[in-house]
């Protein structure tokens, strides 16, 4: 599913040269950066997502923002 997002906050880092947002806001809600998610084979299992977490290009994973 793609997910329309803006970036919110500060950078809290950077992962293979890209931004990591401290927070994003998409048409379902707001999300905040939680972790970077595990490469498996240069791919990104889904497995590794919780309930309602977001999966972000290139490996960044958002967790609600309650």
């Amino acid at each position: 599913m793609s997910h329309s997002l803006a970036a919110k906050g500060n950078q809290v880092g950077n992962f293979l040269g890209h931004p990591i947002a401290e927070k994003i806001t998409t048409r379902n809600g707001n999300y905040v950066f939680d972790r970077i998610a595990e490469n498996v084979d240069g791919e990104f299992p889904l497995s590794q997502l919780n309930k309602d977490e977001l999966l972000i290009r290139p490996g960044l994973i958002y967790r609600p923002d309650k």
